[in-house]
């Protein structure tokens, strides 16, 4: 007698969870022993074992995402159940909303959230136009005497001077450049620092005493109501809010404050430092980014932002975005248990050959052909999703664009030398100088 067919309405028995497959113990230990990249674990892991993944540095499994649906699930529909416990960069950032969690990242990123979404972002349009004509305005300037100068530097100092205008009402000074060089270099030293955190602060002491004196100024003059140009900056909300809310001590602002300045220039740097490069290796996709359409047309646009977003792609703001379980939890059928360390790695999700076509190649038409990228949650995510994500995404993409319609039609960089090695820290950057000269 045949079996009855199960009615359609029913659900499917749950299928049993099975524990996340893990790496062989030799492997990591070969790796150890090499000295490798930590991204050298996470291909190993990715390519053996698949988008969750298991290896071993301690007594419990370090789990690894590059999924979509399970990174999906860790950002954007369960963030309750995976959560940062620490931020790398606290030591300079101190409780500011990239380092806060619970109730207080709550409240702090509600007083941000506004200045850099719709009406919020149209106070900075001018002030990131007035920095990228004063970048242009130094590039005419290379071109006509030959002047070799380093493109890296160069786009570190015009996202340091759109975020200090947007945050002060003042175009960055020469006096406050030189100190705020101190941000890239803590940023960069962050990684190699010790564990201990007093011989960490001892170790940057003298960068991170340059900081605190830049931020105090800036505070001190925002207080006393003093505007810049632009009228006052993001800097005066955050004074004003101490009238109202107690936890807005000296201190924190000070943390928000030089958070901002961290997040606002040192990614929007390397990511326009890795299109350049990008762009002298594929001279075609500048070509084509200014054959889409007119100066100032949509399609011109949408072209340049096609650069920033295929550049985003394989050199993600956030390479890596580490999170803790919680709780005990079923991750893409796989069990978690609460304590588990996990990193979502946006880095190799978008280089996945499972998903995107010829992952390693440089081609913006991905985001301007409608079936070019996959469309699956999670497969794209160079700044994060979920409600910790990047609240200054907006403003980086903006600010990337208006530079590239200013530079991009005027001038070509011609490198010197490139570097030829990634490092892998707080962010993705290139490892050395990019001495260069322009065409114009």
């Amino acid at each position: 007698m045949a079996t009855p067919a199960r009615p359609s309405s029913l659900p499917s028995p749950p299928s049993p969870a099975r524990q996340v497959p893990e790496l062989d113990p030799a492997l990591v230990a070969k790796w150890q022993a090499g000295g490798g990249e930590l991204v050298d674990l996470f291909v190993e892991a990715r390519e053996r074992l698949g988008g969750v993944a298991a290896f071993r540095l301690g007594p419990r499994p370090t789990v690894l995402i590059t999924a979509p649906e399970a990174v999906q699930h860790v950002l954007a529909l369960r963030p309750d159940r995976y959560v940062k416990r620490s931020h790398r960069a606290r030591l300079l950032i101190g409780d500011g909303v990239l380092a806060a969690t619970g109730d207080a990242w709550q409240r702090q990123r509600r007083l941000l959230q506004a200045q850099f979404t719709g009406r919020g972002m149209r106070r900075y349009e001018q002030r990131i136009t007035d920095a990228a004509r004063t970048a242009a305005a130094r590039w005419d300037a290379y071109a006509r005497t030959g002047q070799v100068f380093d493109l890296g530097e160069e786009m570190r100092r015009f996202a340091l001077d759109t975020i200090w205008r947007s945050l002060t009402g003042h175009p960055l000074d020469p006096g406050t450049e030189r100190e705020l060089a101190a941000v890239p270099a803590v940023v960069a030293a962050l990684p190699s620092l010790p564990a201990d955190t007093a011989a960490a602060q001892g170790a940057v002491a003298d960068e991170l005493a340059r900081i605190d004196a830049v931020a105090s100024r800036a505070i001190a003059a925002a207080r006393d109501g003093e505007a810049g140009p632009d009228g006052p900056g993001l800097l005066h909300l955050l004074v004003e809010a101490a009238g109202t809310r107690p936890e807005y001590t000296d201190r924190l602002i000070r943390d928000e404050l030089v958070t901002l300045l961290v997040a606002g220039h040192e990614t929007t740097a390397t990511t326009l430092t890795w299109l350049y490069l990008l762009l002298d290796r594929y001279p075609h996709a500048r070509e084509q980014a200014l054959a889409a359409g007119a100066d100032g047309s949509p399609e011109r646009r949408q072209a340049v932002q096609a650069l920033v977003s295929e550049t985003l792609r394989l050199y993600p703001s956030a390479w890596m975005l580490p999170r803790c379980a919680a709780e005990d939890d079923l991750l893409a059928g796989y069990e978690i248990e609460a304590g588990t360390d996990l990193f979502v790695c946006p880095y190799l999700t978008h280089r996945d050959p499972g998903l995107w076509e010829d992952p390693e190649l440089f081609d913006p038409a991905r985001f301007t052909t409608p079936g070019r990228r996959p469309d699956a949650p999670g497969s794209y995510l160079p700044f994060g999703i979920g409600p910790r994500a990047c609240l200054g995404l907006q403003f980086a993409l903006r600010e990337s664009t208006v530079l590239l319609e200013h530079l991009l039609p005027a001038h070509t960089p011609r490198f010197r030398s490139t570097p030829t090695r990634t490092v892998y820290g707080i962010t993705v950057r290139p490892d050395g100088p990019t001495p260069a000269t322009v065409d114009g």
